[in-house]
């Protein structure tokens, strides 16, 4: 006769069992539509250049420490790996979220705006959604960041807070993302790859001169002291006289149309960390050489 014990076993195993059962397809399609959201934030990711800034190169991947001069001193980008001391482990996904568009911090401090979260504002919440689940696959790796270095007081918190008042520019964040088309190019241009955060020229307050809206910076204003190019439809000093599929062929294979290969901050973002230009779409390139083809030419030859 079966003991009471390997009875209570029997029934025990079976109940789990048949919970297993119900709760297996349930589980099994949350698990897909997760690892489906995280290969359209791989793809976010990727439009944006791999996120390029906070990797510090040939260091450790999005563990930050990557130093960039600014008017007051020198700051430094975040580690954004899952460690949950130094990186965004311990964060919720909204504090991710606005982070990237509103550049607040976990604890409340803002984010000095050298970090684009102006032009992130204006990021469809399905896109911030998907790029936050890539985000969370990201391997955690324990690397502080560097305070910030300045002789400015109160930078962070006061300076940030005045720059914002008189110059900033958010966007409304749209629920889903321009499918194709003008729109989708602007989209892809100006809010996910932000080309303008580097092809548009500063002051010496590291205000964008929005007249020069794409039209290049030279090495004494340029990010990192690179020379950046005029990427208008100027015809004698921007890119009026490429072909689309031209412009198009750069961004995935860092190619110009006289074979010369592009280099520096260009290079990175097109290769990425891992993933880059190079892994867009050729429709999503064509799309962005059809929207830089629509701006304004702007004359303005950088040396």
């Amino acid at each position: 006769m079966m003991s009471l014990n390997v009875l209570r076993s029997f029934m025990y195993w079976l109940l789990v069992a048949a919970g297993m059962n119900v709760l297996t397809p349930g589980f099994v399609a949350a698990q897909t539509d997760n690892r489906e959201l995280a290969a359209r934030g791989q793809y976010i990711f990727a439009m944006a250049g791999g996120c390029a800034c906070h990797t510090v190169p040939k260091q450790t991947q999005h563990a930050g420490g990557r130093a960039f001069p600014i008017p007051f001193g020198t700051v430094y980008s975040t580690n954004i790996t899952q460690d949950k001391e130094t990186g965004l482990g311990a964060w919720t996904d909204q504090q991710i979220i606005e982070a990237i568009t509103k550049g607040v911090r976990r604890d409340g401090s803002r984010i000095l705006p050298v970090m684009p979260y102006e032009k992130y504002s204006g990021m469809a919440q399905e896109d911030l959604k998907a790029l936050v689940a890539y985000l969370r696959a990201l391997t955690p790796v324990k690397n502080p960041t560097p305070e910030l270095k300045t002789w400015v007081p109160f930078m962070r918190s006061i300076g940030t807070f005045i720059y914002l008042k008189l110059f900033g520019r958010f966007s409304n964040s749209p629920l889903q993302a321009p499918k194709a088309g003008i729109q989708r190019g602007r989209y892809l241009v100006e809010h996910i790859s932000i080309c303008g955060d580097c092809h548009t020229p500063r002051n010496f307050l590291g205000v964008p001169k929005r007249s020069f809206h794409m039209a290049g910076a030279s090495e004494k204003i340029g990010p990192l002291g690179a020379a950046v190019p005029n990427i208008t439809p100027d015809n004698e000093t921007g890119i009026g006289t490429w072909k689309r599929e031209e412009i198009a062929d750069l961004l995935l294979t860092g190619t110009k149309p006289d074979f010369d290969n592009i280099q520096g901050l260009m290079y990175e973002v097109i290769q990425g960390v891992p993933y880059g230009y190079k892994d867009i779409k050729k429709e999503d390139a064509l799309i962005i050489a059809d929207y830089l083809k629509s701006l304004p030419p702007i004359k303005n030859k950088i040396d």
